[in-house]
């Protein structure tokens, strides 16, 4: 890319010029300098870009620009823009990364997800806004209530098409998408470029063009990636002593329990960890990455519903503590490294009946890692993690009072009952969700539903019945859940005090530092809390 290209040669206006200097950003990335003058112009665009790549950008400056352009006028119920996206954690950062630019050009906008109260949202399309930025579950509900409607979409934007797909959104998407005017804009921006997406570009992108801005396995130039080869007995203390050394880490793993159970070692060990998985509540997985946005902790351990759409600056380190199936969630996973430009190292762990397997997920990765054998002590994991190791306090969880909960929050493991007492019980229950509404993202990531009936039984510090708040466990509407406790009519039997309304496992989970012997009281979910609470 010249060094003269600036945002400004290429159509952005000066308003948004200026708040990106204020952001420190003056140089497109090849993917914003490839697309911006098309979509700035109008055209369809079909973009592809890499994870990290600023696709972001790409689609934010002209979506605002053509409104701040365009002469139309916000009205109730019937927005100007649409940007669709997967999860809830992506959805929010599109928001917050639009903020500025909006606020500069007296522009609006709105998130539409599950897993909270829909209220707010109504409240907001009601009084009107330019841009709403969704989910497909939860935006299809507020559009059958007849809270929104999509004939005034002047631009529609599809961002991470593939993992839509991947999630199996695209009905959903394509019912959207249907609404909206057959003559507006839309751009979709994807990792990768697919049948399925195609699939999407025939029936709504008109005459597209299209960028790639990178090959589709093309290696990022500043990420090293290094196997470390180990025996079941140096597993955890190698991830250990890396997480323990300066600077922000995200460890993967590839199921919710794993998460789990990895932070909850973590903390135990004084290393300060949080966990994101499908079986937190929407609070809780807010709290944990406002906790590792500030610093608070410094590991973040996440199954591969943080792969996408999450970025935190200055990630320095990605670890797969358990190896990816597929060697597109690999790609997708390390991406949380190396962003823009920055340097990045990512380790994958490798136990002696992995080799196999990681040697061909690395190969269709396009990648050439350094394979070490290595145990606790091996000087590669300095340069790995350069810094002094601290083991000073992990975070720990706390108590919270009875009655402190919201009412109606979600349960966390299998099923506990919505508005049981004091969080410290324990559930086991299945729920029958009629009306839930759709999943958000790929596990756990469900809206709120409606009305439902369902049956829990659990010992615990209360009894209670109420409705609990967040959706099932990544399964459709109308489907069985087994999990964060699909909303529904139930009660959790036990001793103790009855009073509705306090808090459930999931969303209940508090953490403060601690060090020394303490570290290893803490807990990440509700039956690790109910023996600490015994």
């Amino acid at each position: 890319m010249s060094t003269d290209t600036n945002f400004a040669v290429l159509g952005v206006p000066a308003h948004l010029v200026r708040v990106l200097d204020d952001l420190g950003i003056t140089i497109p990335t090849p993917i914003q300098a490839a697309t911006l003058p098309d979509s700035i112009a109008g055209r369809d665009v079909l973009g592809r870009g890499r994870t990290g790549s600023g696709k972001t950008y790409a689609f934010l400056l002209p979506l605002l620009t053509r409104l701040s352009q365009s002469g139309g006028r916000r009205q109730a119920r019937r927005p100007r823009a649409l940007i669709l996206a997967p999860t809830r954690e992506l959805v929010a950062q599109i928001d917050t990364a639009m903020a500025p630019l909006a606020k500069a050009l007296g522009l609006t906008s709105q998130t539409i997800f599950g897993g909270v109260g829909q209220n707010p949202q109504v409240q907001g399309l009601r009084a009107g806004v330019d841009v709403i930025v969704a989910c497909p579950g939860r935006l299809e509900d507020l559009m059958q209530q007849g809270h929104v409607f999509l004939d005034g979409i002047e631009v529609t934007i599809l961002d991470e098409a593939d993992h839509m797909a991947d999630l199996g959104f695209l009905p959903g998407v394509r019912r959207i998408m249907d609404k909206t005017p057959r003559d507006s804009q839309r751009l979709l921006f994807s990792a990768t470029l697919d049948g399925a997406i195609n699939v999407l570009v025939k029936r709504f992108l008109t005459n597209p063009v299209t960028h790639e801005a990178d090959s589709a396995q093309s290696p990022v130039a500043t990420m090293s990636h290094h196997v470390l080869h180990v025996d079941n007995g140096s597993h955890l203390p190698v991830i250990l002593d890396l997480t323990a050394a300066p600077g922000r880490k995200v460890v993967f793993t590839r199921t919710k329990h794993r998460a789990k159970k990895l932070a909850k070692q973590l903390n135990a060990s004084g290393v300060p960890a949080v966990e994101l998985h499908g079986n937190l509540s929407q609070n809780a997985r807010t709290r944990n990455m406002d906790d590792f946005h500030s610093g608070r902790a410094q590991t973040l351990v996440a199954t591969d519903i943080a792969a996408r759409g999450i970025h935190v600056d200055d990630v320095a380190l990605v670890i797969h503590a358990d190896p990816p199936v597929e060697h597109k969630a690999y790609l997708h996973r390390s991406g949380r490294t190396a962003r823009a430009g920055n340097e990045g190292t990512v380790v994958t762990m490798m136990l002696d009946d992995q080799v196999r397997d990681v040697r061909d997920l690395t190969r269709k990765a396009g990648i050439k890692p350094t394979t070490t054998r290595v145990a606790l002590g091996h000087p590669l994991l300095s340069e790995l993690a350069p810094g002094q190791r601290s083991y000073a306090g992990g975070l720990v969880r706390e108590a919270v009072p009875a009655g402190a909960g919201n009412r109606g929050g979600s349960g966390d493991g299998a099923g506990s009952a919505g508005s049981t007492s004091g969080g410290a019980g324990r559930g086991r229950g299945r729920g029958r969700g009629r009306g839930g509404q759709r999943p958000e993202a790929a596990g756990g990531a469900g809206g709120s539903g409606t009305r439902g009936s369902g049956r829990s039984g659990g010992r615990g510090s209360g009894s209670a019945a109420g409705r609990s708040g967040q959706g099932g466990d990544g399964q459709p509407a109308g489907r069985r859940s087994d999990g964060a406790g699909s909303r529904r009519r139930g009660g959790a039997t036990g001793s103790g005090s009855g009073r509705r309304g306090a808090g459930s496992g999931g969303s209940s989970t508090v953490y403060s530092t601690s060090s020394g012997s303490s570290a290893a009281s803490f807990s990440a979910g509700t039956r690790a809390g109910a023996r600490r609470s015994r």
